[in-house]
């Protein structure tokens, strides 16, 4: 049963490691059932802990433990366990510890009285079960492949130890394993000695030169395939690239390669920082909770940011593959080199990894669009999380269970901090800031504070009050009010900032924001931007708000000025500035900024909806402003290079961001007054939506430059408005574009609105590509992706009957996100159905999953935490289920937290 008071943990509690590890050697004799740990570590005593426990207490959950020996010096020498016959092999030694000097209990073994003044060696064998282990944390089992998740708090399910960040150690690991069965067999560092052993086997040892947390170690054995290069590093050392796949992946790799080529090429032109290790490995894995895992020189990736083919990947897909590669590779240095000393500095590492890689991306593709695309997920996504039960500070400050906080919050909002402290600081500051930082705790465990002070003092700026980002939840709103006065030419803006309370903050201290504006004069030329204390004007400057209100006067206008303000996103805050539909339309023809020019169309965009959503709700017939066609029109006819781009000017805000905007949610208004907006502008706008997709309609299948992209991306939008037309014409020519296309952006498009509308071959379409794709799993996932998050009203018995079909697995993280995540999280308007039966149907999922895999369990219960918001017949469904589920026997500690949260939260 589930603890009644599962433990939570503060950050106010930390407290340095009463122990030190300073060697661990480790040795596995692999087998899929029944796999012998052996691990040898040499400990002290803790110098900076102050505690007087003579007993060392280490982690451990599901082991099957077989003997202990401690050696504190006065024993023969140890078992060596760099080599395969170094195992103990059943024969008791002198050290071997009785039952009444130690304690093992469900999640820890606690050895009496070991040595205070000296080293000693402390030697451990076990086994596990990695067959068994369906929650993929630890050792386990995929597709016949034995491989390792350790992070958060995996490695304790592998063997006993000091399971936590601040623990750094060096390891050497000894792998043994049948050559028929495990051919492979791969682990971090570098490779320093290999042999045969009798009954077909054989043992490779590994050795990492440098200390890192166990929770980077990992593990790979079995039958793989490898692709290998080359890099040369800007200081002339060539390191070895080699990426494992299994067989019939093996060519689907040459994009990851060059992506991991162009990740280390940048990382040395940017941030001066070049991979250390004679080898850096990649593995993909197709069953894998997460994306992908830095673990040192051996990432273990998800099939799904590994393996790109152009008839099997889509343009997006190439794009998140590069961008996830240089994210785990740029950990080398944030995260590996310099981890996290407590699990409540996650973002130390993740948020200024995110923000590297989003760096990376926007220099290798369109600057502007992966900053709408970022910007986009945090405002459709996280924002809703810090305004719901879950809310949390970047870096929390109390959690149940580690695994629930690795959210968009950590992660994303994470990242908007360090844009942050880059915008304020600039380019150059920042790297002096960030090279001081490498310089100062290379090799060491730190804190959030300690990046920011190495910013601070690289800079001699401070930055104590922007602190208060890492310690307080929520998003903050910032209100712009502006008054012109023609008499004396000047610009007044008054800025203000709040933050509504979230759990456990009730009162929020104001933040240190930057605010980048400019100025437009109303032909949409750029107007001069001078404070009173600035010498010249500029065309842009950057505001920093610190108080609750404050003023901004701006001189020598001859004209009253359209503002362009929090341009570039420069911070993660909600803008309220009363706006007419006019000056949106201004900003969206002439801003100068990408993001803003973007954003003025999403905000003319999500006023008439707004409008029209009342319209329906209260029986009006809808009409679309015609400032929005006309402004729509205006965008069509401009000539554009970033195509890209161009694609974004046209999209609409998504149903879920503008449900967001919502007192009470409504889903069924929200779509039908989106859709009714598509409908408008592809009746008024046929004929240039039409040029638009005959011109970019051409068959540049296996070319991802970004012309070629920029070309599918706009003709494939062009194809989403006229669809809606119902026109036979372009209904044939949907499924000419999904039978003849060679590339899976253009064939994922044409099926994307086939089965998005009553489009009469819909089922033969989603056979053929079934019958296509069968054996591509990450194909698949798209299909099972692409039904499930229909508008078409058959949607949720498709979604019974998939859960049916043979190519569905519960065990398989990807297949549940692809089906039972992108049903509950991306088809506000049926999961949301009035009757309930979605909410019913993820109850049962969850349950289900509880028992198999916890933590994708307790992500799926995030469908169902902003119950608060819906109407009292919605509230009342879904808060009946998160009831069911918590009152669920043997309920995981991950769901749990969620969802007793999420029942306990009360919206202020």
């Amino acid at each position: 049963m589930r603890d009644a008071n599962p433990q939570t943990i503060y950050l106010k509690d930390y407290t340095a490691p009463e122990y030190l590890i300073h060697s661990v050697a480790l040795n596995f004799t692999l087998d899929d059932e029944n796999t012998l740990v052996s691990s040898r570590l040499t400990l002290s005593r803790n110098p900076a802990c102050q505690s007087r426990d003579t007993s060392l207490t280490l982690s451990g959950e599901n082991l099957k433990l077989i003997r202990i020996n401690l050696d504190d010096g006065t024993n023969p020498s140890g078992t060596d366990l760099h080599l395969p016959e170094g195992l103990w092999a059943g024969q008791p030694r002198v050290g071997d510890l009785s039952k009444d000097q130690y304690l093992q209990t469900q999640d820890a073994l606690i050895i009496n009285n070991v040595p205070q003044q000296q080293r000693f060696v402390l030697t451990i064998e076990n086994t596990i079960n990695p067959k068994a282990n369906t929650a993929l944390e630890g050792l386990y089992l995929s597709n016949g492949m034995l491989c390792t998740q350790c992070e958060a708090e995996g490695f304790r399910k592998i063997t006993y130890f000091l399971d936590r960040p601040d623990v750094m150690t060096l390891f050497t690991t000894t792998l043994v394993g049948d050559k028929d069965r495990y051919p492979v067999l791969l682990s971090n560092g570098n490779k320093v000695a290999q042999g045969e052993l009798p009954d077909n086997r054989h043992w490779v040892t590994w050795e990492d030169p440098f200390n890192k947390p166990c929770y980077l170690f990992a593990l790979v054995a079995g039958r793989l395939e490898c692709i290998a290069d080359r890099f040369t590093t800007q200081s002339g050392r060539d390191v070895d690239l080699q990426i494992f796949v299994e067989k019939q992946d093996i060519d689907k790799c040459g994009h990851a390669m060059q992506s991991l080529k162009n990740a280390m090429r940048w990382d040395e032109q940017v941030y001066g920082r070049e991979y250390d290790l004679d080898l850096y490995m990649i593995v993909a894995v197709g069953h894998f909770n997460m994306g992908a895992m830095e673990n040192k020189g051996l990432n273990i990736f998800n099939t799904k940011f590994v393996l790109a083919r152009p008839d099997t990947a889509t343009d997006s897909d190439y794009e998140s593959i590069e961008a996830v590669i240089g994210h785990e590779y740029f950990h080398n240095w944030t995260g590996n080199r310099i981890t996290c000393r407590d699990w409540f500095q996650l973002s130390l590492k993740e948020g200024f990894t995110v923000f590297r890689d989003q760096e990376f991306t926007g220099d290798r593709t369109s600057r502007a669009v992966k900053r709408i695309e970022d910007v986009n997920m945090l405002r459709t996504r996280q924002f809703a999380e810090d305004a719901g039960p879950l809310a949390h500070p970047i870096r929390p400050d109390a959690y149940i269970e580690i695994n629930n906080f690795y959210t968009l919050t950590v992660y994303e909002k994470g990242a908007e901090v360090v844009r942050m402290i880059h915008t304020l600081l600039g380019a150059e500051g920042f790297r002096k800031g960030s090279d001081l930082y490498f310089e100062r705790h290379d090799g060491q465990a730190v804190t959030c504070d300690d990046f920011v002070s190495a910013m601070e003092d690289a800079n001699s700026v401070d930055l104590s009050q922007f602190r208060r980002w890492y310690a307080q939840a929520g998003t903050p709103v910032l209100t712009v009010r502006q008054h012109y006065d023609s008499s004396t030419q000047t610009l007044t803006l008054t800025l203000n900032q709040s933050c509504p309370p979230t759990p456990g903050q009730a009162v929020k201290e104001p933040l240190h924001i930057p605010v980048t504006m400019g100025l437009l004069n109303k032909d949409g030329s750029v107007a001069p931007c001078k404070l009173p204390a600035d010498a010249q004007a500029s065309d842009e400057v950057i505001l920093q708000l610190t108080e609750p209100e404050q003023v901004f006067t701006f001189e020598g206008l001859a004209e009253q000025p359209v503002v362009s303000i929090l341009r570039g996103f420069s911070a993660p805050v909600k803008l309220t500035m009363e706006r007419s539909l006019d000056e949106l339309a201004f900003l969206l023809s002439y801003d100068s900024d990408t993001f803003n020019r973007w954003e003025a169309g999403q905000q003319l965009a999500g006023q008439v909806i707004t409008g029209l959503i009342a319209d329906f709700q209260n029986g009006r017939d809808m009409l679309v402003n015609p400032i929005m066609v006309a402004a729509f029109k205006q965008v069509l006819e401009q000539p554009w290079d970033d195509l890209s781009y161009f694609s974004w000017l046209l999209s609409l805000p998504s149903e879920t961001y503008l449900a967001e905007q919502m007192e009470v949610v409504d889903v069924e208004a929200i779509h039908a007054a989106r859709e009714f907006v598509i409908l408008t502008l592809a009746e008024q706008l046929q004929a240039q939506f039409q040029a638009l997709y005959l011109k970019n309609h051409k068959d540049e299948s296996g070319k991802f430059d970004s012309g070629a992209i920029g070309r599918r991306r706009i003709k494939n939008t062009c194809l989403s408005y006229l669809v809606k037309l119902k026109n036979q014409d372009i209904y044939h020519k949907a499924q000419q574009q999904f039978s003849g296309s060679k590339n899976m952006t253009d064939q994922m498009a044409a099926l994307t609105v086939i089965v998005n509308n009553p489009h009469p071959a819909k089922q033969a379409c989603l056979d053929s590509f079934y019958h296509q794709w069968q054996a591509e799993a990450l194909v698949i996932d798209k299909w099972f992706t692409l039904q499930s998050t229909s508008s078409m009203p058959d949607t949720f018995e498709r979604v019974l009957a998939l859960m049916e079909h043979p190519a569905f697995d519960l065990k398989n993280p990807n297949r549940v996100r692809a089906l039972i995540g992108a049903f509950s999280q991306s088809n506000p308007l049926h999961f949301h159905a009035a009757n309930g039966q979605g909410y019913q149907f993820l109850a049962d999922q969850i349950i289900a999953l509880n028992t198999l895999n916890p933590q994708i369990a307790s992500r799926m219960v995030g469908a169902l935490t902003s119950w608060r918001r819906y109407d009292q017949g919605r509230q009342a469904l879904i808060k009946a289920q998160l009831e069911r589920i918590i009152t669920t026997e043997a309920i995981s500690k991950d769901v749990y937290e969620v969802a007793s949260k999420s029942l306990a939260y009360k919206a202020t």
